[in-house]
């Protein structure tokens, strides 16, 4: 198979009708849009997202990576952001899609192909939790057969795995070679910040003790607060507090109960939670959850 960036664009746009955002692949996201967007508040995973098809801004801080039709951004590490849909209309919507990286397969690549990695490599870059690179015509064709692989069900979980790897590899060849090896080797800062991140995301609910996240990263308390502060510009608290008012939102869809989500996610107080959930997101949770739903109802789901 052999797929240019508009046979990307309208494999995109076929199985968002038929998914939408949520696809069966693991780690495998869709998005469209038909205009352009008010702030979207998220937090990504460490993934690789590609514009098939107009524009998008995202802000880490204070910080804007722009990216546009054939162009893609690296998350190294989990990360809040916000982001908005600058490019989009009816007749040109926005479409793009998100992969997460395959931690494991990075560090098996890493390990068994170090040698040939090793040939000709740039040295490694300065860190940065976001970049953006042009996307490499190559990866078009891996990414269409993942897209297209979503119309065979049986086949799904044995072949994606196989593509995400080749994905994987090939990022390793590419531009982003350098920063992908340095999120890959376990002792290095971006894999270190990279486990606190995750495990908080992982354990948002929980009671989070800067003292252990350092020992996890393998630093001094102090040593591990400045750099994941430098990383993701805020604290830990405060980034775990992001992770969860973003999972309350997700409970919200399913849920009209605000004080059972608020507890779900490790609040003590309903009303602190409600301050906390509008101070992030502009509406008290009950009203924002029941908008949303209502909003997804409306949606088509047939092209």
């Amino acid at each position: 198979m052999t797929t240019d960036l508009s046979g990307l664009a309208a494999l995109i746009e076929r199985q968002w009708h038929r998914f939408g955002r949520e696809t069966p692949a693991d780690g495998l996201l869709l998005n469209r849009a038909e205009t352009p967007s008010g702030p979207i508040r998220s937090v990504y995973r460490p993934s690789f997202c590609v514009v098939a098809q107009g524009a998008k801004t995202t802000l880490l801080g204070e910080t804007g990576f722009r990216y546009a039709a054939g162009q893609a951004l690296f998350a190294s590490l989990d990360l809040a952001v916000t982001a908005r849909i600058t490019e989009a209309s009816p007749a040109r919507p926005y479409l793009a899609l998100s992969l997460a990286i395959d931690l494991d397969a990075l560090a098996d690549l890493l390990s068994a192909q170090a040698e040939t990695l090793a040939e000709g490599a740039a040295p490694a870059p300065t860190f940065a939790p976001l970049r953006t690179v042009t996307l490499d015509p190559d990866l078009c064709d891996p990414l269409a057969r993942l897209l297209t692989l979503l119309d065979h069900p049986r086949d799904l979980p044995v072949l994606a795995p196989l593509i995400g790897r080749e994905i994987v590899w090939r990022l390793l060849g590419g531009p982003l070679g350098p920063a992908l090896r340095q999120v890959g080797l376990p002792e290095s800062h971006a894999a270190r910040i990279g486990r606190a991140t995750a495990w908080i995301r992982e354990h948002y609910a929980e009671t989070l003790r800067v003292s252990d996240l350092a020992a996890l990263a393998r630093m001094s308390p102090a040593s591990f607060h400045r750099h994941f502060k430098a990383v993701t510009t805020m604290t830990p608290v405060q980034f775990q507090k992001q992770v969860r008012l973003h999972e309350a939102r997700r409970l919200l869809l399913a849920a009209g109960d605000v004080a059972g989500v608020g507890y779900a996610i490790g609040y003590e107080s309903p009303s602190q939670f409600s301050r906390d959930y509008r101070r992030l997101f502009g509406a008290p949770p009950g009203r924002d959850g029941a908008a949303i739903r209502a909003r997804l109802t409306a949606e088509p789901t047939l092209p």
